[in-house]
């Protein structure tokens, strides 16, 4: 059957552990080298990206309850999944517009960066936190606490890498996410969507979205229920709008300049220095003695 006329596919969003069409209707086509068409991924609105961030908000109390060790075994079942759909994202990657990496060294880093933050999970406090030396009869501890709600903006060179770099260290801490995917490969970001859906992540713990930057970053920097931004590869513009938005509503906003290999760099990118800016630290007194 040569002459067959191919379904092609929508890939939607994922919002509430669901797979939504985007409330405005609107898609976005991906195309080949030589222009025919691919697929077509959800073009994501203000609309939807206050639904992903409501979302995000009711997982909030009950992924911060969950014990650290859960949500390592969370991220570790990701990169199990990841690592079962390899070739599909090695397939999916080879249409990056002006990629950085190969494939193969993407996907394989993306799966262990996971893995790396899995380990995190449990191990972060007792990196960040401390026993404070104070003189009195009581103890002082300071031990890190999830921000909230976090956006995680991904880069072009890098889609897959960037979104899991910056996705996972806010995600074993015990924020919530709502994430931006590449504009350079949308699909990457949607079929990982795909992949949460099957591995014991709670509803709306990990939301996705597909768009254009230049429509998702300003209500990103307004939204006052957004707690911290972390992003990469923005223009200058859109970076400067993402700061701009703390001046009003105190988010927090950590933007990365990584490119190319620099996103390989495991005692940067897997440092629990990463999980840092996702995290308040929270200081308890105990009384001692008699």
């Amino acid at each position: 059957m040569t002459d067959r006329l191919g379904v092609l596919k929508t890939y939607k969003l994922f919002i509430g552990g669901k797979f939504p069409r985007t409330e405005s209707g609107r898609s976005l086509p991906v195309t080949d080298g030589d222009g025919r068409p691919l697929a077509h991924v959800c073009h994501a609105s203000r609309k939807d990206l206050r639904d992903a961030v409501e979302a995000a908000r009711a997982a909030l109390p009950s992924w911060t309850a969950a014990t650290a060790y859960n949500r390592g075994q969370i991220l570790y079942r990701l990169a199990e999944m990841l690592e079962s759909r390899r070739d599909e994202f090695q397939n999916l990657l080879k249409g990056t517009s002006n990629p950085t990496l190969s494939p193969d060294t993407e996907v394989a880093c993306s799966i262990d960066r996971l893995v790396a933050f899995a380990g995190w999970a449990d191990k972060h406090a007792q990196v960040l936190g401390c026993n404070n030396p104070v003189s009195g009869p009581y103890y002082n501890f300071t031990s890190p606490e999830p921000v909230g709600v976090v956006a995680a903006i991904a880069s072009d060179d890098a889609p897959l890498l960037s979104l899991i770099s910056l996705v996972a260290p806010a995600l074993c801490a015990g924020n919530t996410i709502v994430a931006i995917g590449a504009e350079s490969n949308m699909p990457v970001a949607s079929a990982l969507g795909e992949v949460c859906a099957t591995s014991d992540v709670p509803a709306g713990v990990i939301n996705i979205l597909t768009g254009l930057r230049s429509e998702l970053t300003p209500p990103i920097a307004s939204h006052r229920d957004i707690d911290a931004v972390h992003a990469s590869g923005l223009p200058a513009a859109a970076a400067e709008s993402l700061r701009a938005g703390t001046a009003e509503n105190l988010k927090r906003v950590q933007i990365r300049s990584l490119h190319g290999d620099a996103w390989l760099d495991a005692d940067a990118c897997e440092s629990p220095w990463w999980i840092e800016p996702f995290v308040e630290m929270k200081t308890i007194w105990h009384p001692s003695g008699t």
